[in-house]
């Protein structure tokens, strides 16, 4: 039996819907905090168990028999670590065969803010004496791709990474390595380090939107400080604008490449190419 935390959520669907291709239905469990979102889970044959990350009785109920966990990051900033623990405690009582967690890309030694947290996690994943995998997944290329509206619509896209190349890939190809590694009979790595294929800078986003859209888009490097302003401006939340302004900034120092390709080995054919990615935004 195979457990999907947040499993409503964009990455946790994706995983899902990749298992179903290998995967009884009645095998997969949806842990989700809301059992009336996951309606359409239950409809396909999918377990659906209650399951919050606060709530420690909850996870030792939605863990019930489970063989494999798949811990899916909190995107409560601030406080995840602890909510991670009371995954990966559970997942000891459960005494499940595997653990994997969804960390980011070269969390041993990435300078990127958000990385502290995802390191604290790994160190109590170890900790926990449960078989685990570390799914290091790189950017996701919907960060960007998901603000063009904007950009084109201001003429302009704006960010603070310089010449920093990012080997992003999209939600759905690190959901599907996700769920080749879940589903794999035999032993599977400690640590995958994930990223897209190919990677790009933002000058090179913009110019190939500029491509498929037949309008000029030029792309403005800011400072760091600049760009969080004009996060904060347009209406992101201040903890938001902090995170992504210092993935840009350390994206300019290199902290969001990988060329191993491992994520296309694990999935057995090529990260979406930028040029698709733009297509499916726009």
């Amino acid at each position: 039996m195979i457990v999907v935390t947040a499993a409503t959520g964009q990455l946790g669907r994706l995983v899902i819907a990749n298992l179903l291709k290998t995967t009884p239905a009645a095998q997969i469990v949806a842990a989700v905090r809301d059992p009336a979102k996951a309606a359409d889970l239950a409809a396909q044959g999918v377990q659906v168990r209650r399951a919050n990350y606060t709530d420690p009785a909850s996870l030792d109920a939605a863990f019930a028999g489970a063989s494999k966990v798949l811990l899916i990051s909190s995107n409560d900033l601030g406080n995840r670590v602890a909510q991670h623990r009371n995954v990966i405690d559970a997942a000891a009582r459960a005494k499940v065969s595997l653990l994997a967690y969804t960390s980011v890309l070269h969390a041993a030694h990435s300078t990127l803010g958000l990385a502290g947290e995802h390191r604290e996690t790994e160190a109590a994943v170890r900790a926990s004496g449960v078989p685990y995998t570390l799914l290091r997944n790189g950017w996701y290329v919907e960060n960007h791709t998901g603000s063009l509206g904007g950009a084109v619509a201001h003429g302009a896209l704006a960010g603070a990474a310089g010449e920093g190349r990012i080997s992003a890939a999209s939600r759905a190809d690190y959901a599907e390595a996700a769920a080749v590694v879940l589903a794999k009979a035999g032993a599977v790595e400690p640590v995958y380090e994930l990223a897209g294929d190919t990677g790009f800078t933002l000058a090179e986003l913009a110019a190939e939107v500029s491509r498929q859209t037949g309008k000029a888009l030029p792309f403005h490097n800011l400072p760091q400080q600049e760009y969080r302003e004009l996060l904060v401006n347009v209406g992101l939340p201040g903890a938001l604008a902090d995170l992504i302004a210092d993935s840009d900034a350390q994206a300019a120092k290199g902290a969001l490449f990988d060329d191993s390709r491992t994520l296309s080995k694990l999935i057995g054919h090529p990260t979406i190419s930028l040029a698709d990615a733009v297509k499916a935004a726009l």
